[in-house]
């Protein structure tokens, strides 16, 4: 198969099974086809204040300093005098939308939002803002509009200050809050001269939403423990008083408003979020006013954690609850229908009414989660086989009535505890229910992406077997191409399609079950292959099988390990650092084998530091640049000193010299930017030009630089170390140098250990270019030693990206890292710059690995078919030990590590055609360009 069409057809594969485990593990949990329930009694309130502290931590608002003296005296006293307090746990992903959308519509969201910013509806949902007579909001443009839209009729009004305000450059974030304040108190003076608008606001069924930015914003430019995060936790507390006080004053001090105030998500030391620690996850609660219990003394509580302690609350009754749980009790408070779509349970503990109240608030709760549960058992009944349906057992029809009919009687019979208790029970069983039919084809999908996946695994070998080895050079392939063969795997196909058909399933389960077919009969019909390969394997001295085979499996495990723990990737490369000796390499090329070893050891000193982004340390930035500076100056020194052939022309060195200039240029605009931010003046334009300019060249001056082996990498490494510079904040600078010192050692000793097994010619390296032409007979078959370079070259690809940070890290990057190129908040093109962040240091791994199959003479081909199948086998193990069961976290996490590897292979085909690209090709400026084929 042409290489091209192969790697086509492996992008479309992978694709498929990356998507996958979307469908399988990421639909949306939505139902539709419900009708709304609210509670038949007349409600505490008439109406309802939320107030939002977007990015708020729980222990920032509830602690004391050291004084005895609370960041918010009035939201203190409120606990303390007037309301109840508790702790709101939150779950990942803890960014602003999912954590808006579990407070307001009461589910959490799922994953489909990412694709558009954590912004757009991906789906409809109901909310409490659309379910009440009116609401009004003020605040973020990225948050407001999203339940606007979503909302039937046009009651529900929002006022936004412009996007361009959320800059992380601002003299003042805490602006972003006063804005809101300001804006309600002009309104409120505006309806008392307005009266449509002030018999508005008179109607029961009201919600105000004050959305305040200004302590997420801050938080993310100067860190959680900050003067100015804590002076915005001030201002809002103040802010907050005054809107009470205007609030009471417009309506008379009717008692009939209920206040709310919580956080969509935390904030970790180092000023991000989006991970599952606890300082994102847990946020604070404060309720008070109409229909919410007054403080609780107890004697004692007990909780998991020391907070009480600290927080100097021990003697006023906590009461966490579950962050979608808050929306069913601001929906029981204004009398307002449940949100259609909500898996929140009431938190009765907050209410100050009666218990009858509380028991038909309750029943109500446990009606509107049956409800979604009848509609999404419907659903599935309806798209699978009469005799293949499996129901919910826990929760049969006779169960439910029997449920509902004694809750029913209890309450009739005034014995409110028991009818809660018995909704209770109701409700649990209701949502695994839910979880039970949302996860119903989870092992039927699995199953079949599986089959798909070993399959093409199993295909690639074969395809490396048969082409890149001389196994099958004395065997002719007899292909079985018999009719019954093809009309078998036919049947199989045609009788998939109808079983999905009478089921009226989605096209994508289709793709998903159809797929193995094909593969399947790809990898049967080298049936010869596969029975030369096992007569070859029984035939092999079983010792020497069973120690490669042990050896490569435990180097994939380590593999695996490194995603939970970083330190794995510091065991690997000590490893590494001792291959040559093993290897025998040592007596031939001492000064090399040293070499290898001070990189590795150099190189796994990264994965034991802190992860990038906690402590910003420019100094380390600024050395990082200048050592470059001095290891690229000195490399070309030594280049021009020694050459005689003179292949490197004056022109060339201009290319070079304008490299190092713009690195150290890169270095000036970092300490300038952050000098600048911190002096409250913003982002200089010049700097902010020079950014783009730079990045934007980082893969069009290396094809300037000539091709020859060691200029053409040097010139790819000033150019994409500049930009990182431009991206780096910390330590983090240095691991480029480090991993490309690393490749430029791992080049040499390729060469050594190729000519010692007597596969390739020692050529010398000065003088190999990558652009020589190079006849494809020239080329040798693979040898048992490139399964040990290929897997070399994927544990480097691992390394560059957990040499510095986790999975977390990817998930609640820094804003900091991109403020040379922008400060105005911007998911999609931080993302980006982040994504280019992550992409530099394997861009560098693959352009030596190309490096590294000129030198061992070697089709870059035969060696990344190798590479295919390590990592494939990786992303099977990871698609195996993806999880439904634990913590959202735990879950979180499995599906990230399956769907990273998943991406490192599909990333991997494109790179690919990127390294070759950036090593052999030149534009011919002043010259002729040189062309090869590889």
């Amino acid at each position: 198969m042409n290489m091209r069409v192969f790697i086509v057809a492996g992008l479309l594969v992978h694709c498929v099974f990356l998507i996958s485990i979307f469908d399988i593990y990421f639909t949306s949990p939505l139902v539709h086809g419900m009708t709304p329930h609210q509670t038949p009694l007349p409600p505490p309130a008439q109406r309802l204040v939320l107030l939002v502290a977007d990015g708020l931590r729980a222990d920032s608002l509830y602690e004391l300093d050291g004084n005895g003296t609370s960041n918010a005296p009035y939201l203190r006293n409120i606990l303390v005098s007037k309301g109840s307090w508790g702790v709101s746990h939150t779950r990942v992903p803890t960014e602003s939308r999912p954590g808006h959308v579990a407070l307001i519509a009461g589910f959490y969201e799922d994953v489909s939002a990412v694709a558009r910013g954590w912004k757009e509806n991906p789906v409809e949902f109901d909310s409490l803002f659309n379910e009440s007579k009116y609401t009004w909001s003020w605040g973020s443009p990225d948050i407001l509009p999203m339940f606007a839209k979503g909302a039937t009729g046009d009651h529900v009004y929002i006022n936004c200050y412009k996007a361009e305000r959320e800059d992380f450059a601002a003299e003042d974030a805490t602006v972003l809050d006063t804005w809101v304040f300001d804006h309600v108190k002009d309104f409120f003076n505006l309806a008392r001269n307005n009266e449509t608008l002030f018999s508005k606001l008179h109607e029961p069924k009201i919600v105000f939403f004050l959305h305040l930015l200004g302590i997420d914003t801050n938080g993310h430019a100067h860190r959680p423990h900050s003067r100015e995060y804590k002076n915005n936790i001030r201002t809002v507390d103040e802010g907050i008083k005054e809107i009470v006080s205007v609030m009471e004053d417009f309506y008379g001090n009717d008692g009939n408003t209920a206040f709310i105030l919580t956080s969509d998500h935390g904030m970790t030391d180092w000023g991000t979020h989006g991970a599952g620690h606890p300082s994102e996850t847990l946020t604070p609660l404060i309720a008070w006013g109409a229909g919410i219990k007054y403080p609780q003394r107890v004697d004692s509580q007990q909780f998991e954690d020391d907070f009480l302690k600290d927080w100097k609350l021990e003697s006023l009754k906590r009461q966490d609850v579950n962050q979608a749980d808050i929306a069913p009790l601001m929906a029981s408070l204004i009398g307002v229908p449940l949100p259609l779509n909500s898996v929140g349970v009431l938190p009765l503990e907050y209410l100050n009414t009666s218990d009858l109240f509380k028991a038909e608030s309750m029943f109500t709760n446990a009606v509107q989660l049956l409800e979604q549960f009848k509609v999404k058992m419907a659903q599935k009944k309806k798209t699978t086989l009469p005799f293949l349906f499996s129901p919910f057992k826990s929760l049969s029809d006779s169960e439910q009535i029997d449920i509902l009919r004694k809750a029913r009687t209890y309450i009739q019979h005034e014995k409110y505890k028991e009818a809660v208790s018995l909704c209770k029970k109701l409700i649990g069983l209701a949502l695994e229910g839910l979880s039970y039919y949302h996860t119903y084809d989870r092992l039927f999908l699995g199953v079949s992406v599986a089959m798909g996946f070993m399959g093409w695994t199993l295909y690639v070998i074969l395809i490396i077997i048969k082409a890149h080895t001389g196994l099958t050079r004395n065997i002719t392939i007899n292909k079985v191409s018999g009719r019954l063969f093809q009309y078998t795997f036919l049947a199989v196909g045609v009788l998939i399609a109808i079983f999905l058909v009478i089921q009226s399933l989605p096209w994508t389960y289709y793709i998903y079950c159809l797929l193995p077919v094909p593969i399947w009969y790809a990898v049967l019909k080298e049936y010869p292959v596969i029975q030369e390969l096992i007569t070859f394997l029984l035939n092999f001295q079983r010792t020497r099988f069973v120690g490669f085979l042990l050896v490569y499996a435990l180097g994939i495990e380590i593999l695996v390990f490194s995603f939970f723990y970083r330190a794995a990737l510091s065991f690997g490369l000590i490893a590494f650092s001792a291959w040559p000796l093993v290897a025998r390499l040592w007596t031939k090329a001492k000064t090399i084998v040293l070499s290898w070893i001070l990189s590795c050891l150099l190189l796994a000193v990264f994965p034991l530091m802190p992860v990038v982004g906690r402590e910003a340390n420019l100094s380390l930035v600024t050395a990082a640049g200048l050592l470059t500076l001095l290891v690229a100056s000195s490399y070309l020194v030594v280049c021009l000193w020694k050459s005689k052939k003179n292949y490197m022309h004056q022109k060339d060195l201009k290319i070079f010299l304008f490299q190092l200039l713009n690195l150290v240029l890169s270095a000036y605009v970092v300490n300038s930017t952050h000098r600048s931010l911190r002096s409250k003046q913003g982002l200089p334009v010049i700097n902010q030009i020079i950014s783009w300019t730079t990045l934007a060249s980082s893969l069009i001056v290396p094809l300037l630089s000539p091709t020859f082996l060691f200029l053409r990498l040097l010139s790819i490494l000033l150019s994409l170390m500049s930009t990182y510079l431009l991206l780096s904040t910390g330590y983090e600078a240095l691991f480029p140098l480090a991993l490309a010192s690393l490749m430029f050692v791992w080049i040499n000793v390729e060469q050594e250990a190729a000519q010692l097994h007597g596969v390739s010619l020692k050529l010398k390296l000065a003088v190999l270019s990558f652009s020589n032409t190079t006849d494809i007979t020239q080329f040798r078959q693979l040898h048992v030693d490139d399964i040990r370079r290929s897997f070399f070259f994927l544990f480097f690809i691992v390394a560059a990206f957990f040499g510095t940070g986790n999975i977390a890290s990817v998930n609640s990057f820094d804003p900091t890292s991109v403020y040379c190129f922008l400060t105005v908040f911007s998911p999609f093109l931080m993302g980006g710059l982040l994504l280019w962040k992550v992409a530099i240091p394997f861009v560098l791994v693959s352009c030596a690995f190309e490096a590294v199959q000129v030198t061992t003479q070697l089709s870059s081909k035969r060696l990344f078919l190798i590479v295919l199948v390590i990592s494939d086998i990786m992303a099977l193990h990871f698609f195996f030990l993806v999880k439904d069961y634990g913590s959202w976290l735990d879950i979180g996490t499995s599906i990230s590590h399956y769907v990273l590897v998943m991406s490192f292979t599909i990333f991997l085909m494109l790179l690919r055609e990127v390294a070759q690209l950036l090593t052999t090709k030149r534009l011919s400026l002043w010259e002729e360009t040189k062309h090869h084929l590889f």
